[in-house]
């Protein structure tokens, strides 16, 4: 079946051609109830709109697509802050398109990249879709039926967060072991320091990767014999400010105060540190604080930051893989991998300040990374 056309949508919506095009470059100068009228003939369709001539005429661009939402942390970007401006403030994201970049350029292709929702899903996939060859969503980030419409034209690789909807079984997708490394962490808290009071911080409802990690902290209590908890006891942001903020609700709270803290990622945990120095607690001594993903900072700040490093970078790479092997085959069996983790032991959580040594289970899937013992989903 031949991928719809401009002239199938305009047909199916009873406009003009000319208006279906300014439905997609220019929506404001288009009436509100036809443009509507246009998107919901090209969802019904499945059709996209082609970025360019050549694009129209060869179906291929040369170009991959990755669609993100903006993670920048205004805390971490301010060089009035207490974070600085350096380099090393490389987050999550940074590192899992500087991987797409590599691996893009390795098989010939630019990246184009839509790293803000600002807009709404519908306006970022039709303009990321219509220019690129295949495309790669963190999960969660476009709803299903958007990424089913893409998927009948482009290969879509899900990053990152399980791959829960059944209606996208038939995607490629890539993840960490999010569940185990966090797993890992907590059995250190509690079996190495023997902390028997735990809180977990972050995990929004709609953070796949953050329920995944929770899931990981109640399994350890679970197995330690621990009360095990129904829920993260903040659901909050995932920035440096949401950190400073969580800590402080947790201290401020009546009742006994936990003995270690467990962040949803590093930017919280970062943010933790700078507020518990404020109020003059003590870390590790008063309050152990760990995270959770391994950005270059954790090394940085004071006390080192106790972390599940995850492969970033190889996570983009593994995206970009998947999709110039899908363009290759379109029929290939759809494939799912989950790449390693590794818990990295630092002076936050009570090792010895030079021990940055790791702990795992040893490699059961892609290995090692970067030399290291690791974590992965068994």
């Amino acid at each position: 079946m031949n991928a719809p056309t401009v002239y199938d949508v305009a047909g199916q919506a009873g406009v003009s051609i000319a208006t279906v095009s300014r439905v997609y470059r220019a929506p404001d100068s288009v009436r509100a109830g036809t443009r509507e009228k246009v998107l919901e003939a090209a969802r019904e369709l499945g059709y996209v709109p082609s970025g360019n001539a050549r694009g129209l005429a060869s179906r291929n661009t040369r170009v991959l697509g990755l669609c993100f939402p903006d993670y920048a942390d205004p805390d971490a970007e301010d060089p009035d802050s207490d974070y600085g401006d350096d380099a090393e403030l490389m987050l999550y994201s940074d590192e899992i398109i500087r991987g797409m970049e590599r691996a893009a350029r390795r098989h010939g292709y630019a990246l184009l990249i839509a790293a803000s929702l600002a807009e709404g899903p519908r306006n970022l996939v039709a303009d990321v879709a219509g220019r690129v060859d295949g495309f790669a969503v963190l999960a969660r980030t476009v709803p299903t039926e958007e990424l089913e419409v893409i998927s009948r034209r482009l290969p879509v690789v899900m990053l990152a967060g399980p791959r829960e909807d059944a209606a996208l079984d038939h995607l490629d997708h890539v993840e960490v072991a999010n569940f185990d490394g966090e797993l890992a962490l907590t059995r250190h808290l509690i079996a190495d320091h023997g902390h028997t009071r735990l809180a977990f911080a972050g995990s929004a409802e709609d953070s796949p990767d953050g329920e995944a990690r929770f899931r990981g902290f109640q399994a350890a209590h679970l197995e330690a014999g621990l009360p095990v908890p129904e829920r993260p006891d903040v659901r909050t942001g995932l920035t440096q400010a949401e950190g400073e903020r969580a800590v402080a609700e947790l201290l401020d709270r009546e009742g006994e105060t936990p003995h270690a803290v467990a962040f949803a990622n590093d930017q919280m945990a970062v943010g933790a540190l700078s507020e518990l120095r404020r109020r003059g607690v003590r870390v590790p001594e008063d309050l152990a604080v760990v995270g959770f993903d391994g950005i270059p900072l954790g090394r940085l700040v004071t006390p080192a930051l106790t972390t599940v490093r995850q492969p970033m970078r190889r996570l983009g790479e593994e995206a970009v893989e998947l999709l110039v092997a899908r363009l290759g085959d379109r029929g290939r069996e759809p494939a799912s991998k989950v790449l390693p983790v590794s818990v990295v032991r630092r002076s936050s959580c009570g090792c010895p300040a030079r021990d940055d040594s790791v702990d795992g289970s040893g490699p059961l899937g892609d290995g090692p990374v970067d030399g290291e013992a690791s974590v992965t989903q068994s």
